[in-house]
């Protein structure tokens, strides 16, 4: 294994332990607080997680070369479904990157936007994608949650190193 595909393997890890943080921190909350409107793109913390959720099955479909699946569902949209589906889809990331080699991290990609349009790009740009998306929505919700008087779980990548 190389070094590049180590740190690639650390950024899945790192993905899915502060996803699952920011899940449990969701579960205490009343379902007025889940489903908030603060006037952005995905409305609420719920529907913040579910957009976050999707997102990392499209691109775990992808990276297995699979077509795209719908993006949100209407089973998608609870906090339970969410507790159900996401932990599993997080250790399915795992075990993929578990195989990763530096070679293969340099390999193209080739997918299809939802909106049609083919793209090829390395599969170590779609790693530090899926992590740095997944990264701008928890510090949505983490935002959000203070905004309703409660304190997010810490989920800065030097924290996470520290627990080693």
């Amino acid at each position: 294994m190389s070094v590049f595909a180590d740190v690639l393997r650390t950024q899945i890890d790192y993905t899915a332990w502060a996803s699952t943080l920011l899940l449990d921190a969701a579960a205490q909350l009343t379902p007025e607080e889940l489903t908030h409107d603060f006037r952005t793109a995905d409305s609420s913390i719920l529907g913040t997680l579910v957009h976050l959720f999707a997102a990392d099955r499209l691109w775990l479909e992808r990276v297995h070369g699979r077509p795209n699946p719908v993006f949100v569902t209407d089973a998608d949209r609870s906090l339970s479904a969410l507790q159900t589906a996401w932990p599993p889809l997080l250790q399915r990331w795992q075990a993929w990157a578990a195989d990763l080699t530096g070679e293969r991290a340099w390999e193209p990609l080739a997918y299809t936007t939802l909106e049609g349009t083919p793209y090829r790009q390395p599969v170590w740009q779609v790693v530090f994608h899926v992590v740095n998306h997944a990264t701008h929505h928890r510090g949505q919700v983490s935002g959000f949650l203070r905004a309703l008087g409660h304190t997010p779980p810490v989920l800065d990548l030097a924290y996470f190193y520290r627990q080693g």
